[in-house]
């Protein structure tokens, strides 16, 4: 199976601990087997790994982020470094371009495109073995040229866009695609059969280099990689997705959650409190991270969250905790 992991964002809803450098991917805030900590990035190489131990896994990034992906996953990981922001749709191109021409994979075989920082189960990976499976078949037999992995909603939310399926088999054709709803519309699109488009997907390699070749006017990886600032910055979801008419979705009623938030990520992680921390009898529904050798006490609180490195500290309510952005914003100003 051929893996392309995108690793991405300055994750600024998780500061003070998640920053453009050291993105949320990074943070080592989960226990393995071993009762080690390590972070969402180890983690998804090491499922990968336990259910294909022989998949070629490429992680397309940034320059700023490749040597916390080297450094966490050892030095022969396969990494595709863009060397400017140009959004999903140039980045895969170019990691795609890159197990062509540089780690010569058969522009016949197929590649499954995934973000890096999901919580899942190990089903979830074998779910894109047979992800990749469906897109094989969808290409030699004409039906499909992209297939989607879509998520089973297991509520109305507004933080995901929407894959309309034509029907509620376990694959199916898509109609549509929505933009992120608000809650009362999710609900009628949930009750439509519609999915959480997850941002994972498989096709065949040579197929996307032809389309990206009539929009991006390039010759092999080496001429991308030397044009890259030039590009237009677009989504793949815009680019492709969205205008491909041979699409099929196949549904995953699995463990997925975007941890995207201090509120989702604290009910992931593996201890209430990291660091030095104390708290008293009084605490209730609280998490603490602390990266500073100093301590932090914590007395009397319910439902809060606290952060602390380097960068700052964070004292939030855990349902407020996730409307952070603007006013992190405006430190970075």
């Amino acid at each position: 199976m051929n893996i392309i992991l995108l690793s991405g964002g300055s994750g600024k809803r998780l500061w003070p601990l998640s920053n453009a450098i050291r993105s949320k991917q990074f943070l080592k805030l989960f226990r393995n087997d071993k009762g080690e900590y390590e972070s969402m990035l180890q983690r998804v190489y090491r499922q990968i790994r336990s259910v294909d131990n022989d998949a070629k896994i490429t992680i397309a990034t940034s320059k700023a982020q490749e040597p916390a992906i080297r450094n966490q996953l050892g030095p022969e990981v396969g990494v595709c470094v863009e060397p400017c922001r140009r959004d999903t749709f140039p980045a895969i191109v170019l990691a795609v371009a890159y197990l062509r021409d540089v780690q010569h994979v058969d522009p016949n075989e197929t590649v499954v495109v995934c973000p890096v920082d999901p919580l899942v189960d190990d089903d979830y990976f074998e779910s894109l073995k047979n992800l990749a499976a469906l897109a094989d078949k969808g290409a030699v037999n004409g039906m499909a040229n992209l297939t989607l992995m879509g998520i089973e909603p297991s509520y109305p939310s507004e933080k995901y866009g929407y894959i309309m399926p034509i029907s509620k088999d376990a694959v199916s054709a898509v109609r549509a695609f929505k933009e992120k709803p608000d809650e009362e519309t999710a609900r009628g699109y949930i009750a439509q059969g519609a999915l959480w488009n997850s941002g994972v997907f498989a096709f065949r390699i040579g197929w996307l280099l032809e389309r990206a070749k009539n929009m991006l006017a390039f010759i092999d990886y080496d001429d991308l990689l030397q044009r890259y600032e030039t590009v237009t910055k677009i989504s793949f979801d815009y680019a492709v997705a969205e205008k491909e008419p041979k699409i099929q979705v196949m549904r995953f009623n699995g463990r997925w959650t975007d941890l995207g938030t201090w509120n989702t990520l604290v009910e992931a992680m593996s201890d209430a409190t990291i660091g030095k921390v104390m708290t008293d009898d009084a605490c209730r529904h609280i998490s603490v991270v602390n990266e500073l050798d100093v301590p932090i006490v914590a007395m009397g609180l319910k439902d809060v969250v606290i952060a602390a490195s380097p960068e700052g500290v964070l004292v939030a309510d855990k349902a407020r905790s996730s409307y952070m952005k603007p006013l992190v914003d405006k430190i970075d100003q």
